[in-house]
């Protein structure tokens, strides 16, 4: 069940998503097992907004947003662009879909060639896709770093000569050069400092109002998601627990994991320690390889009962704009 209503103005349809990894052994080294990384994921995304997707490293969100651009190959599911499935398109097809589905990553760094100057950088997706050469191509190259406030005057450096926040500014140029209309923005102000993780998050607002860009947020980072979200879902274990609008999320969450993740955020207010309760979990997240039966945040829940144990809830609104996967919410013990 979708959080949100899909609209004509829905731009990404998610259905039933998984991606599933094999893990090999024995003597033939056949595969014994597997990782289920992203587990059966449903979700819709409108167009010009911000989809943000949340939960605690190793949860799957980053491998959600690669297997939408399918960087890695998903195991089943539908992906939707624009209304026509993109999974399972051969390398012709998937070309021409790459060039409306463009992705930010987490690494200002190791994401540029150490070995290609900017202008290189920026320049290979337009020369891959021959839609430009010559002194149109540099013109492209130079428009593009001035959109994310570089100039001309970097075209012949390298990455190493660059701050993170500027390596960063390149990596997104190098996103816009296609003009795409959906952005998988993966951890991209994590490695940076405070200070220049909010100049790039202003930089990536502005852009998406000028550009009328489509983000999908990938984040860890709560404070963040909350600057920048239209619509969050929360992710525990490969699968989505909770979705709706930021305001449901963060004023009004239901799940006892996302209740948890929200009492974490740092208030800047140091009174604020003695009226905010902080929710500690117990234990470790469970394998992705051997997940929990029933409910998979179960094992961690102070509220799990045995049917929580035995039994996945399922995904139920709890308000147009607000869907939840937990039993208690359902039977109103969490109310």
């Amino acid at each position: 069940m979708l959080a949100q209503t899909v609209t004509d103005n829905t731009i990404l349809e998610v259905k039933n998503l998984k991606t599933y990894y094999p893990i090999y052994g024995g003597f033939l080294g056949r595969a014994i097992s597997k990782v289920k990384a992203v587990d059966d994921v449903t979700f819709s995304v409108k167009k010009g907004e911000t989809f943000s997707i949340v939960g605690e490293s190793g949860c799957g969100k980053s491998t959600t947003g690669m297997s939408l651009i399918q960087l890695v190959t998903p195991t089943s599911g539908e992906i939707l662009f624009n209304g026509e499935n993109i999974f399972g398109k051969d390398k012709r097809k998937l070309k021409k879909v790459r060039r409306n589905i463009q992705i930010i990553f987490q690494d200002p760094f190791s994401s540029l060639n150490p070995k290609m100057t900017v202008k290189k950088i920026i320049a290979e997706p337009l020369v891959i896709n021959r839609i430009a050469s010559g002194q149109e191509l540099e013109d492209r190259v130079v428009e593009l770093l001035e959109m994310v406030g570089l100039g001309a005057h970097h075209l012949y450096r390298y990455p190493h000569e660059f701050s993170g926040g500027q390596r960063q500014r390149l990596g997104i140029a190098r996103a816009l050069a296609l003009n795409p209309e959906i952005i998988i923005c993966d951890e991209p102000v994590s490695a940076l400092d405070v200070s220049v993780q909010s100049q790039v998050l202003n930089l990536m607002q502005e852009l998406q109002e000028k550009l009328n860009l489509t983000f999908i947020f990938i984040s860890h980072d709560l404070s963040v998601v909350g600057h920048i979200s239209d619509h969050v879902a929360v992710m525990y274990l490969g699968r989505i627990i909770e979705m709706g609008t930021r305001e449901e999320i963060y004023q009004n969450p239901q799940h006892p994991y996302t209740k948890s993740l929200m009492s974490s955020i740092p208030l800047p207010d140091p009174k604020a320690k003695f009226t905010k309760k902080r929710i500690v979990l117990e234990g470790d997240v469970p394998s992705p390889e051997n997940p929990p039966t029933g409910c998979h945040f179960h094992p961690r829940c102070p509220y799990r009962t045995d049917k929580c144990k035995e039994v996945y809830p399922e995904f139920m609104k709890v308000t147009p704009n607000h869907s939840v996967a937990c039993h208690l919410v359902e039977s109103g013990q969490l109310a």
